[in-house]
């Protein structure tokens, strides 16, 4: 279990660095996330499997996302109207 909490902080900070076109080169992203490359590649291609728009700016050396989203994981209380609805 740890294993998926430790993949969703990744892609959590990597969505992080994507937001302001920050994440520079896959070899610089990698060293400052602490994985290898190809984790890199792989958080990346598995966000792709979840619908983010990420690909790879040259010009600015920075993985960036073709259209404006969100991520978010995780649970939380849903409204609905003036009523809010927790588990119990």
């Amino acid at each position: 279990m740890n294993v998926i909490i430790k993949q969703i902080e990744l892609i959590d900070r990597i969505d992080q660095l994507i937001r302001p076109q920050a994440t520079g080169c896959p070899v610089t992203l990698s060293y400052r996330l602490g994985i290898s490359k190809t984790t890199l590649y792989r958080l990346i291609q598995t966000m792709k499997e979840l619908n983010a728009p990420v690909v790879y700016d040259t010009t600015i050396q920075s993985f960036i996302y073709e259209e404006a989203v969100g991520f978010a994981f995780g649970f939380y209380n849903k409204e609905y109207g003036n009523q809010k609805h927790v588990a119990h």
